[in-house]
């Protein structure tokens, strides 16, 4: 199954923005992936690996990445409708059965592009997904809302947006058995010792110890 999963470029979360009179000053400001989005990736990568046999030589990781570039200046914001059309022809393209995005981005918070793709896609939509479980042509995503807890079961293909529950993205590595193995444990401590009383404790840590 083909996973495509949507993924923005915004300002870090840890950065602490300066406001200018004309606006937001974006100069030399750290951008990082959107935290909503790195979810959504870690998520089609955990469902990659519950369908395929587990790579020892390599960490798993996404398969290609697709850089969507336009015109607009970087001082402009692409609207969500917009996002959602040029990503319906990236669909059209690569045709997923699974499209994951996360819920919304840091920066706008307008939790719109998700739901408009399935919209424009006419495919079904699952938003602010806690946990996804794919079963044959279907999907069953559970989300948390005010009411309470639901599950939705939606056929194959269809949208899904992440929410911070979903998961804990990992930093995967391209090659992790060089970060387990091949170390050396810390060395072994000397076992204790029991003293007679105190001025024996005392005599120790000043001529055996230099404590004191």
């Amino acid at each position: 199954m083909k996973v495509l999963v949507p993924v923005k470029r915004v300002v870090d979360y840890a950065v602490k923005i300066r406001v200018e009179p004309k606006g937001v000053d974006l100069k030399n400001v750290k951008m990082s992936m959107n935290p909503f989005c790195e979810i959504a990736v870690e998520e089609a990568i955990r469902l990659k690996e519950k369908k395929e046999t587990l790579r020892t030589a390599l960490a798993m990781g996404a398969d290609r990445g697709i850089h969507i570039t336009t015109d607009m200046r970087t001082d402009q914001e692409l609207q969500p409708l917009a996002v959602a059309k040029l990503l319906k022809e990236v669909v059209a393209k690569e045709d997923p059965k699974l499209v994951i995005c996360g819920k919304q981005s840091i920066d706008a918070d307008a939790a719109q592009t998700g739901p408009m793709l399935a919209g424009l896609l006419d495919w079904s939509q699952g938003t602010f997904a806690s946990e996804v479980a794919v079963e044959g042509d279907a999907v069953n995503v559970t989300r948390e809302t005010d009411a309470g807890v639901e599950t939705l079961k939606l056929g194959l293909p269809a949208v899904v947006t992440a929410d911070l529950r979903l998961n804990e993205p990992l930093r995967r590595g391209p090659h992790p058995a060089h970060r387990r193995g091949g170390g050396q444990g810390p060395a072994s401590r000397k076992a204790g010792i029991k003293v007679a009383n105190v001025d024996e404790l005392v005599d120790k840590l000043k001529n055996e110890a230099g404590v004191i």
